[in-house]
């Protein structure tokens, strides 16, 4: 499979490690960040360099088939609709682009008319699986509590706009609680997770969602609670923060890993 990456950070790097000592059956043939210096410095890792492209119009006319976003809510939103269009598939880390129901419609539209598909890992959490089959019968709350390290959390448009510091945060707080539409705007950085929550459950609306900051969290930790017919799930997974960005979880990035393993796997395990 002929790969390209648009977004070389955090989790771009552990992407494009992988590639380039082949622990997944793909083939980096472009690479595009803003800081022409990180994109350049993640094509050195490889034997057969991948072109450093100057612009999206130049990803999207390359070879790739898959184009991997692993750059921003904003990179996503100007990506999709022309890849899709362009006859590539996407896989998505960014999923709060889709958040709006509307731009969700034209997404799966375009991809449907092109044949085409958008895949989105589990990203920090799991339970998505259980969320997608409980859907299936009456599906009736879910609801997600993230818990991050103040870092992490600072300088939210959310906390912005209300002038909220979270610099000398001795204790727990509950910054947000609302919707998971609401969540990815106050907090784009950070509310990936509600999104996926959501597309796998109740949608963007009908998805309670709080945001906590703790002082002193070795972790980032998410927790699922969701009810229906089906009975009862409670889901928490405790992720180490990326070492590259206190804001990614490491499992994110892992779990793009597998995503893109599996594309090409023969044998698909789970729903």
């Amino acid at each position: 499979m002929k790969v390209a990456l648009v977004g070389c950070g955090a989790i771009g790097a552990v992407l494009a490690r992988a590639m380039a000592e082949h622990r997944v059956e793909a083939e980096l043939v472009s690479v595009f960040d803003l800081s022409r210096e990180r994109a350049e410095r993640l094509s050195a890792l490889f034997e057969k360099k991948p072109e450093v492209a100057a612009g999206m119009e130049e990803v999207l006319s390359s070879e790739a088939e898959l184009v991997i976003e692993a750059a921003s809510v904003a990179a996503a939103r100007e990506l999709l609709l022309p890849a899709l269009s362009s006859g590539k598939d996407v896989l998505l880390l960014s999923v709060g682009a889709i958040a709006d129901v509307e731009f969700l419609k034209r997404v799966e539209e375009t991809a449907r008319r092109n044949r085409r598909q958008v895949h989105i890992p589990s990203g920090a959490v799991g339970a998505l699986d259980a969320l997608k089959s409980a859907r299936e019968a009456e599906l009736t709350e879910v609801k997600l509590v993230s818990t991050k390290r103040p870092e992490a959390l600072e300088g939210a448009p959310y906390l912005a706009e209300r002038g909220i510091s979270l610099h000398g945060l001795k204790e727990r707080k509950v910054l947000f609680s609302g919707t998971a539409r609401e969540a990815i705007a106050g907090f784009p950085a950070n509310a990936n997770v509600a999104i996926a929550v959501s597309l796998a459950g109740l949608g963007v609306e009908n998805t309670r969602v709080e945001i906590v900051a703790e002082p002193g969290a070795r972790r980032n930790v998410h927790e699922i609670l969701a009810r229906g017919s089906f009975g009862e799930l409670y889901f928490r997974v405790e992720n180490l923060p990326s070492p590259e960005n206190p804001r990614t979880s490491y499992l994110a990035a892992l779990s793009a890993i597998s995503t893109l393993r599996r594309l090409g796997a023969p044998l698909q395990v789970g729903t």
